[in-house]
């Protein structure tokens, strides 16, 4: 009897490691899976620059283009994302909304609807929000511009304009992306 009671509490005491092991093996691979390793967004690196952006909106697709660090696309809301980056050039120790004003030089009837500074990624950014019309098309534009480690960033969302919930959402996801901005190097 005395000998099954040892058996018994070995089995108890083997068992309960056993369990604790699974306990804290759990809470291991959940602090891994749920910590701030992940990262859902978009990622830029070229020997000048590199960034990341926040979480991709769904329905974007990436684009090829020789004018923007990264160009998407959203078929579904008819809208284009695209994010430019220069470093190192005299002529962009300029005001921020200057900087703004020069993206539109060739745009014709600008029309701003809203401007606000904010912080982006620890420096001051500017976010306009225009209509304007080139050749004759008028397109919608949301356009933040930041100077941070001697590098200007342009952010731009352009779609055709309206007021439909696919381009609200299209309009929300960008300022969710741009929220989601770190320079990891200049």
């Amino acid at each position: 009897m005395r000998r099954e009671r040892q058996h018994e509490s070995v089995r108890l005491a083997f068992s309960g490691a056993v369990c604790a092991l699974l306990v804290v093996a759990f809470c291991a691979l959940s602090l891994w899976g749920c910590g701030g390793a992940q990262f859902d967004g978009v990622e830029y690196s070229d020997k000048d620059v590199a960034f990341r952006l926040g979480p991709t909106p769904p329905g974007m697709h990436r684009l090829q283009s020789d004018d923007a660090r990264i160009a998407m696309q959203n078929d579904g809301a008819g809208s284009t994302m695209a994010i430019g980056a220069r470093c190192n050039q005299d002529s962009d120790d300029v005001p921020m909304r200057a900087l703004v004003q020069h993206l539109f030089l060739q745009f014709e009837d600008r029309q701003i609807i809203s401007e606000r500074e904010f912080v982006l990624d620890g420096r001051t950014a500017l976010r306009t929000e225009l209509l304007a019309r080139l050749d004759g098309v008028r397109r919608h534009f949301i356009v933040v511009v930041m100077k941070k480690d001697d590098c200007v960033y342009d952010f731009l969302h352009v779609d055709g304009g309206g007021d439909g919930p696919l381009l609200r959402q299209s309009r929300a996801d960008f300022d969710r992306m741009i929220d989601g901005v770190v320079v990891l190097r200049p």
